[in-house]
């Protein structure tokens, strides 16, 4: 493992994080957009390691990964579906 690998995993466990912060600092509709393309691209890495987890089956591992997807998934469904405050 290089330290640029080490990098770069180290910034995707702080984006969910970093977003929890934000939830809490930003205005109701930056929040919102914030939340829906954040979680869309989260997504998005997420469906990368799908072929990994069909080829290597670990129940532990797909239970994971697939919670965070649906939690990820509600995450961006709320903030699409609710009313920006004026």
């Amino acid at each position: 493992m290089t330290p640029e690998f080490l990098f770069v995993g180290a910034v995707l466990l702080l984006i969910p994080l970093v977003m929890a912060f934000l939830s809490l600092t930003l205005k109701d509709s930056i929040n919102r957009w914030a939340n829906i393309i954040v979680g869309i691209v989260w997504i998005g890495l997420s469906l990368t390691d799908l072929p990994k987890y069909s080829t290597e089956p670990a129940a532990y591992a797909i239970l994971l990964w697939l919670s965070g997807v649906v939690a990820t998934a509600l995450i961006v469904w709320y903030a699409w579906k609710s009313k920006q405050k004026a």
